[in-house]
């Protein structure tokens, strides 16, 4: 019997998108995405490392000039990644690497677990095929609804 809970992994672009940017292009998604969170049909999976770079991105200047604009604190948009994200180990090296060595954690979960990973970063959309042969799967946001 299949199991009715998908595995999601997101990378820190679009999380600052979910959580941060109030950006209209990224609303249907950010609602589709928290609202399935929320209902447990999907589990989102993060690791110590994923959760150190929001962490680290969140305090760039760039960011915070942004989260200054949306009344938003780095500690608030940590507890919400807290609340939404499932922590879990480190997942082994899989055996397709990416060009960009800091996308390469998201790679590697996606594809032990078998989840469906969010991105927009170029290094890691050009290997969507060779990943869905491995059982995961990259949606690009605006293709994904």
């Amino acid at each position: 019997m299949k199991s009715s809970v998908t595995f999601i992994v997101v990378d820190t672009n679009i999380v600052l998108d979910l959580l941060v940017f109030d950006d209209p292009a990224s609303m249907r998604l950010k609602s589709t995405l928290l609202d399935s969170i929320d209902n447990k049909k999907y589990v989102w999976l993060a690791t110590q490392a994923m959760r150190d770079e929001l962490e680290r991105v969140l305090s760039y200047p760039k960011i915070s000039s942004r989260m200054a604009f949306y009344q938003l604190r780095s500690e608030s948009v940590m507890q919400q990644f807290d609340h939404l994200a499932t922590m879990v180990a480190p997942a082994t090296k899989a055996a397709w690497m990416c060009k960009d060595p800091d996308d390469q954690k998201f790679i590697d979960l996606a594809v032990q677990h078998q989840a469906q990973l969010f991105s927009k970063d170029r290094a890691v959309l050009c290997m969507a095929k060779r990943l869905q042969s491995a059982g995961a799967w990259i949606h690009l946001p605006g293709h994904f609804i």
